[in-house]
C-alpha cells in the first residue's frame, strides 16, 4: 500500500509542476503579445497624430497635401521650331495716336517694324505694316495691338511646325560636310590636272548645297524665333466718300467723256501712224490722172 501511494504522490507533483510551467509560458506569451500590441498602438497613434497635425481647424476646408516635387522638369517644347503668323485689320479712332502707341508697344516687347506702307484717299488714311516680335511675346503683341481699336475687321493666326525640317536639314549639312572632307582627301591624292579639276568641281557642288542648307537653317531659326504680324489699320476721314459708293450721274458723264476722248485720241494716233500709206495713195492718184490725161481722144 505504501508503494502505490508514493507513486500517486509523485505523479500528482509532476502534474502540478507541468501546470505551473505551462502557466508561466502562457503568461510570458501574453506579456509579449501585449508588448507588440502596445507598440502597434503607439505607432498607429503617432501616425494618426502626424496626420492630424495637418488637419485644419473645425469650420475650415481641408487642405490637401502638396506633392513633393524636385527641380522643375524642362519644357518638352524648348527645341520646337514653330513659325507663327498673324493678320490683323482694324479701324482706329485717331491715326496718329495709334501710330505712336503701337510703336511703343512693339518696342517694349522686343520687336521691330520690318516693313511699312502708308496710303491715303478721300475716304480714309491707312497704314500697312509687317511687324516682327519674339515668339514668346506673340500672344501679348496680338492682344496689345487690338487695344483701343474701334473695330476689328479681321484677325487670323496660323502656326507652322518646322522642327522636323530643321533637324533634317542640319543632318544633311553634317552628311554633306563629311562628303566634302572625303573629296578634299581625294584632291590631295590627285595625280594630274584633270583629276584635280574633276574633284574640285565635286567639292564646289557640295559646298553650294551646304551653303543653301545653312541659309535655310538660318531662315527657319529666325522665323521661329521672331513671329510675324501683318497689321493694317486705318482711320475713316470722310464716310460719305466710301470707295465702293455708287457714282453720281455727273461722275458717270465725266467718265464717259473721258472714255470717248480716249478713243478719239487713239484713232488719231492710229491714222498718224499710217502716214506712208496716205502718201502712197496720193502718188498713185496723181499717176493715174496723168496717165488718163495723156491718152488721145478718139475721133468720132
Amino acid at each position: 500500500m505504501l508503494i502505490p501511494a508514493l507513486a500517486a504522490l509523485l505523479l500528482l507533483s509532476a502534474c502540478n509542476q507541468n501546470r505551473k510551467e505551462a502557466s508561466a509560458d502562457v503568461q510570458s506569451l501574453d506579456r509579449e503579445m501585449s508588448s507588440v500590441d502596445a507598440k502597434k498602438i503607439v505607432t498607429n497613434t503617432a501616425d494618426y497624430t502626424a496626420d492630424t497635425t495637418q488637419m485644419p481647424p473645425p469650420g475650415e476646408p481641408e487642405k490637401r497635401k502638396q506633392p513633393v516635387t524636385g527641380p522643375s522638369a524642362p519644357n518638352p517644347d524648348w527645341d520646337k521650331k514653330i513659325i507663327k503668323t498673324a493678320s490683323m485689320n482694324i479701324e482706329v479712332k485717331d491715326y496718329n495716336t495709334y501710330y505712336s502707341s503701337f510703336r511703343e508697344k512693339v518696342k517694349s516687347l522686343g520687336g521691330y517694324v520690318a516693313q511699312e506702307e502708308q496710303s491715303q484717299s478721300e475716304y480714309k488714311i491707312e497704314n500697312t505694316l509687317v511687324i516682327k516680335v519674339p515668339v514668346e511675346q506673340f500672344d501679348n503683341a496680338v492682344a496689345l495691338l487690338a487695344v483701343n481699336a474701334e473695330k476689328i475687321n479681321e484677325r487670323k493666326i496660323t502656326s507652322q511646325d518646322v522642327s522636323t525640317e530643321f533637324i533634317d536639314t542640319k543632318s544633311r549639312i553634317e552628311a554633306k560636310k563629311q562628303v566634302r572632307d572625303r573629296y578634299s582627301d581625294l584632291l590631295k591624292q590627285a595625280k594630274n590636272m584633270q583629276e584635280i579639276l574633276n574633284v574640285q568641281s565635286e567639292i564646289n557642288g557640295v559646298q553650294e548645297e551646304i551653303e543653301a542648307a545653312t541659309g535655310r537653317i538660318q531662315y527657319l531659326g529666325h522665323s521661329s524665333a521672331f513671329s510675324t504680324i501683318n497689321l493694317t489699320y486705318y482711320q475713316v476721314l470722310n464716310a460719305t466718300a466710301k470707295n465702293d459708293a455708287a457714282p453720281s450721274a455727273g461722275n458717270k458723264i465725266v467718265a464717259a467723256f473721258n472714255v470717248g476722248w480716249g478713243w478719239l485720241t487713239g484713232l488719231f494716233i492710229g491714222l498718224v501712224s499710217i502716214w506712208p500709206l496716205f502718201i502712197g495713195c496720193f502718188i498713185l492718184v496723181i499717176i493715174y490722172k496723168r496717165t488718163k490725161s495723156g491718152k488721145p481722144t478718139p475721133v468720132s
